[in-house]
């Protein structure tokens, strides 16, 4: 739902304060000024606006502290946070984590009692505000980007195909997961040689999420094995993939990304940041597009919040800040900069964000997108180990159907097995 208009938020004044060098990770001066450090993980677009902020707050300064992978960065946060010391004075949590954090509650500031009274929940889509709190209403993440799933495709191999190629007539093509499926079964009849996606993984992750209730019931429960939605979505891909529909290419991979130029598949869900990546790797001659519409409605794949840690010396500060950088005007900046989709209602209104276009996919970006975030709905629960099941134990078993090492049975036995063990 859209939420009523509200101002911006401004930028804050010069804050000044005599204090002494913090233990984690910001600190203050000899002469008194204060330093924050934010860590962050992949392209989050901050390195402009953090120039931007110190230059508007004399008395502030702000090291950023980027690590390479989403991986890599939670586990140095999960590592410092048992340690108890360490941590930077905002930490960026990806939705793939933010449940584990949810568990160490107690180690973040709630930034509904800490933050700028200003900022509200209106500020963002319900289901990006309601992602950053706890079940008991805390508030740990103020929320930056989200990634509303569209479906791009290959327009020039559906042509050879002898199917619809045009992003409304693909979109109504891609109506329904069935249709979808479907319209690869003609696909791989009429081109043997090529694939209709690019893994089960992606494709079962995009429909995972689309679900009301995940790996986890809303009281943490493991419930992978006895939610049948799972079932029925792993027994619908696992199909497909027996069906030659799956290049079988895990995402980041050399094989993956070499495969862009080339004619290996001719779908893949896409975020708004997948966009970028599809360009720079399959380059040109390749007609890629964006169809106008998702199979069964929305989804949303990526997003994380800014977290200000308990161990921070400079706790408002670094609220000031981390309200600052998820602020409409400076997310939209980020956008632009680096790809991360705003969740903010007011960036996604904005002229700015909705006149952005894309030439390589020839489509209006920021029109589309903002309309594919509206269409996610509610978010889902994520418990302890959620992005881990997703990543160490869905995403391998896949792989080993696609790879032959063992049947649909048998790989599901492992995912059953596998993410009991990891959820302990």
């Amino acid at each position: 739902m859209r939420h009523p208009k509200r101002r911006m938020l401004a930028l804050p004044v010069g804050l000044t304060a005599a204090l002494t060098l913090s233990a984690c990770g910001g600190g203050s001066s000899a002469d008194g000024d204060i330093e924050l450090v934010v860590a962050s993980f992949n392209e989050m677009g901050y390195e402009e606006l953090l120039e931007e902020y110190e230059e508007a707050n004399p008395g502030i300064t702000v090291t950023h502290r980027k690590t390479g992978t989403a991986e890599a960065h939670h586990q140095n946060l999960f590592t410092k946070i048992g340690a108890g010391s360490g941590l930077a004075d905002i930490e960026a949590v990806e939705e793939g984590y933010i449940a584990q954090a949810m568990e160490a509650a107690g180690r973040f500031n709630d930034l509904a009692e800490i933050g700028p009274e200003e900022v509200t929940a209106d500020r963002w889509l319900d289901y990006k505000f309601e992602g950053g709190q706890t079940p008991d209403g805390k508030l740990i993440g103020y929320g930056t980007d989200i990634g509303p799933l569209a479906m791009c495709y290959r327009a020039d191999l559906l042509e050879d195909a002898g199917l619809p190629s045009e992003p409304a007539e693909v979109g109504e093509l891609f109506a329904t997961w069935e249709s979808y499926f479907e319209a690869g079964e003609e696909f791989i009849a009429a081109n043997p040689e090529s694939h209709w996606f690019d893994s089960g993984a992606q494709v079962f992750n995009a429909m995972h999420n689309q679900l009301e209730i995940g790996y986890y019931d809303t009281d943490s429960n493991l419930v992978v094995e006895s939610n049948t939605a799972i079932k029925e979505n792993w027994d619908t891909v696992v199909t497909a993939i027996e069906g030659g529909q799956s290049a079988g290419l895990e995402m980041g991979s050399p094989a993956w990304e070499t495969s862009f130029g080339d004619d290996a598949f001719a779908t893949k869900t896409c975020p708004p940041w997948m966009l970028g990546q599809i360009e720079g790797l399959a380059g040109e001659g390749k007609v890629w597009r964006v169809a106008e519409g998702f199979p069964d409605g929305g989804g949303n794949w990526g997003g994380s919040w800014l977290t200000v840690p308990t161990q921070s010396e400079h706790p408002e500060e670094a609220a000031e800040l981390a309200a600052w950088l998820t602020a409409p005007e400076q997310q939209t900046r980020a956008f632009v900069a680096s790809g991360p989709f705003p969740s903010q209602v007011e960036a996604l209104e904005s002229e700015e964000l909705l006149s952005l276009t894309n030439e390589y996919f020839d489509v209006d970006t920021g029109a589309l997108f903002a309309e594919r975030a509206e269409a996610v709905g509610s978010a889902q629960f994520k418990g302890p180990r959620d992005g881990q099941i997703q990543t160490n134990v869905f995403m391998p078993a896949f792989a080993s159907v696609e790879e032959g090492t063992a049947d649909a049975d048998q790989a599901w036995d492992a995912v059953v097995s596998g993410a009991e063990n990891l959820a302990g």
